[in-house]
């Protein structure tokens, strides 16, 4: 038999209610879900994974142990986009929703094991680009008062992030209001970014668009709904600043609709969404190809997808910055050894690269243990 037969599938549906309260402009969020896969060879190889999954992380688990681990039984790890096209073949219909980020889950696990088999990171496997450290901004500032604000840029500042995204929302006059509030708090040597998360319709992306680039902000990241290609369009013609999409994208065909319209200037892919490292680079290669630059999304997720978004980025030609997320979370904090990808560990604006085999990092069973949701 094979060494890299698959033996076992375990799947983990994580819940970890968050220390502080996280807002956008679609709602408060008090806790992050997660579903982590982990997966192990004939040869005792065990790779993890992660996929992204908002709500209902115990309903994921059941998807992935009913209609995926069947596929994967004794088959070979490394034939990695075989197994990615008999998962997909699990489900009928267009590619997108619960099963390619179930896919995402299983697929980063793969990846892990092959880098593991191979002594290798998987910045190598994929090609890599000799990158030691990548650039990060700190994500993101809430969209909460004032003072929450200045405090939690100031905190951004002092742990050294010379690149900051701020989190946007209605009324416009408020939004503008902090646009210009947070630009006076960092000052202009600060390369600062904003995510609306699809808070406006056209015309009001318009009006804040402009204050923006009059600010000088360098990236303008899901203003309108995602689905809406005809207005990123009218967006991006009318509009002084970069346009940056892509976290709600699930395959790599949806990247190529906006990267032949030139409607995006930064594509941002999630890998625990975007079918794990398999599918992401594909988009990432893409987006090298249209000379688009790629920054991977990672926001409210764990610490595995940290890792692979690292091993991404490390690899990837268009790389532009890193998604550093800087909120406590225990999905993310206390979860590897070696901690991974936090705020904590930059040095002069940069994260290092996790060197090590796979993704880098180690699993903690114990939190494996405290976070799992009871089925």
């Amino acid at each position: 038999m094979s060494a890299s037969r698959i033996v076992k599938v375990d799947v983990h549906p994580l819940r970890a209610t968050l220390p502080k309260v996280q807002r956008t402009s679609q709602g408060d969020y008090p806790a992050i879900e997660i579903v982590v896969v982990e997966v192990e060879t004939e040869d005792g190889t065990i790779g993890f994974g992660e996929g992204l999954c908002r709500r209902g992380a115990a309903g994921y688990a059941r998807f992935i142990e009913e209609a995926l681990v069947p596929r994967l039984a004794g088959r070979d790890a490394a034939d990695r986009r075989a197994l990615w096209k008999t998962m997909r073949a699990a489900l009928s219909g267009r590619p997108g929703g619960q099963i390619v980020e179930a896919i995402a889950a299983i697929d980063i696990a793969l990846w892990d094991i092959a880098g593991k088999q191979a002594g290798q990171p998987v910045h190598k496997l994929l090609g890599g680009m000799g990158r030691k450290e990548v650039a990060a901004y700190a994500s993101s500032i809430n969209w909460l008062d004032d003072a929450t604000v200045e405090a939690e840029v100031t905190a951004a500042l002092k742990a050294g992030f010379r690149e900051i995204k701020v989190k946007l929302g209605h009324p416009l006059r408020d939004a503008v209001a902090r646009a210009k509030l947070v630009r006076r708090l960092a000052g202009d040597a600060i390369a600062l970014y904003v995510d609306a998360n699809w808070a406006y319709d056209v015309d009001d992306a318009m009006i804040v668009g402009r204050a923006l680039a009059d600010l000088n902000y360098g990236f303008f990241e899901e203003p309108i709904a995602p689905h809406d290609r005809e207005g990123y369009r009218r967006l991006a013609q009318h509009l002084p600043i970069r346009l940056a999409a892509g976290e709600s994208d699930f395959v790599a065909s949806e990247a190529l609709t906006m990267l032949q319209d030139r409607s995006l200037g930064l594509l941002q892919p999630d890998v625990t969404r975007s079918g794990g490292i398999t599918e992401t680079w594909r988009i990432a290669e893409l987006a090298a190809s249209f000379n688009t630059a790629y920054a991977p999304h990672v926001g409210w997720s764990g610490a595995i997808c940290v890792a692979a978004s690292l091993q991404l980025a490390a690899a990837a030609e268009s790389f532009r910055t890193f998604e550093c997320m800087v909120y406590e979370n225990p999905l993310r904090d206390a979860f590897t050894r070696p901690l991974v990808g936090e705020g904590s560990q930059l040095i002069e604006g940069k994260l290092a690269i996790p060197q090590g085999a796979g993704l880098g990092v180690e699993i903690d069973r114990e939190a494996l243990k405290r976070f799992r949701i009871a089925r």
